[in-house]
C-alpha cells in the first residue's frame, strides 16, 4: 500500500508518498500560485498512491475537489517531526505565512501549541518582502544577513513598517548587512518567545521553508540555548506527517 500526504501551503504545495512501513518513496513540490487546485493536479500526476490526506493552509479546498480526508497542520508536523527524530520534544515551524510552536508527547502526539497566523510578521513572506527591498533573491538573503557584524535594532515586526524602518536605517548610513541581520534576529526572538511559552523542553525540530535560511539556522540555537534538529527537507514535514497519520489510521482499521 502506498499512502500520500499533501501539504497545501500559502507559498508552496508539497507531496510525500510513503510505503506500508512509513518510509518515503517519492516526494515533490510546486508553487501554490493563484490556482492551487490546478497545481495540485499537475503535481499529483507524477505520483502513484492508494490513498491521500491533505493538510496545510488550503487543505479544505483540496478535500472539496478530491474528497480526501484532512488533518490539521499541528498534528501533521508533530507526526512528521517524530518520524525523523523520535526523541523530539517540540517543533518550531516557520512557513510562508504562519509560525507554529508545538510541544510533543510520546510518538509525536501534540500536547500544546501556539500559532501566529494573523499577519506575515516573522514568516517566510516577511523575509521575501525584505529580500525584495534589499534587491536580493530570497535564496541569497540569509547568507547576506549572516555576514553582518552587528545587528541593527528593528523595533517593528509589521512587514510594511519593518521595510520602511530598514529604508530609514540605510538612509542614516547603517550597513545593509547589519540591517538584514537585525531583521533575521527579530524573527528569531519572536519565534523563541513563542517556543518558550509552549514548552521549555528540548530537543526542538525546526521545520518549514525558513529552516533552510542559513542566518536563522545560525542564530536560532543561540537564542533558544537548546539543541535544534533540522530535517534534510524541512519543508516536507507536514506532508510526511499527513501521510503517516493516514497510514496509521489504515493500520488501526485492520481487524
Amino acid at each position: 500500500m502506498k499512502v500520500a500526504g499533501i501539504d497545501l501551503g500559502s507559498r508552496t504545495i508539497k507531496v510525500v508518498v510513503v510505503d506500508a512501513t512509513g518510509e518515503i518513496i517519492a516526494c515533490g513540490t510546486s508553487d501554490t500560485t493563484f490556482d492551487p487546485l490546478q497545481q495540485c493536479g499537475r503535481l499529483l500526476a507524477n505520483f502513484q498512491f492508494d490513498r491521500i490526506q491533505a493538510t496545510g493552509y488550503g487543505r479544505h479546498l483540496f478535500t472539496s475537489a478530491y474528497e480526501a480526508p484532512v488533518v490539521s497542520e499541528i498534528l501533521a508536523h508533530g507526526a512528521g517531526a517524530a518520524k525523523n527524530f523520535p526523541d523530539a520534544a517540540a517543533v518550531l515551524d516557520i512557513g510562508g505565512q504562519d509560525t507554529k510552536a508545538i510541544a510533543l508527547g510520546v510518538n509525536g502526539k501534540v500536547k500544546k501549541f501556539e500559532m501566529n497566523d494573523r499577519c506575515a510578521a516573522g514568516t517566510g513572506k516577511f523575509l521575501e518582502v525584505m529580500a525584495q527591498a534589499f534587491g536580493l533573491p530570497i535564496e541569497e538573503f540569509g547568507n547576506f544577513a549572516a555576514k553582518g557584524s552587528k545587528p541593527a535594532k528593528i523595533s517593528n515586526m509589521c512587514t510594511v513598517f519593518a521595510e520602511s524602518e530598514s529604508t530609514a536605517l540605510m538612509a542614516k548610513g547603517e550597513k545593509p548587512r547589519n540591517i538584514a541581520l537585525g531583521l533575521h534576529l527579530s524573527i528569531v526572538k519572536r519565534a523563541a518567545a513563542m517556543m518558550r511559552r509552549v514548552t521549555p523542553n528540548s530537543p526542538i525540530v525546526f521545520t518549514g521553508g525558513v529552516a533552510k535560511n542559513p542566518c536563522i539556522l545560525k542564530i536560532l540555537p543561540e537564542a533558544l540555548k537548546t539543541k535544534i534538529y533540522v530535517p534534510q527537507h524541512p519543508q516536507l514535514i507536514g506532508a510526511l506527517g499527513a501521510a503517516l497519520l493516514l497510514l496509521r489510521q489504515g493500520v488501526e482499521e485492520i481487524p
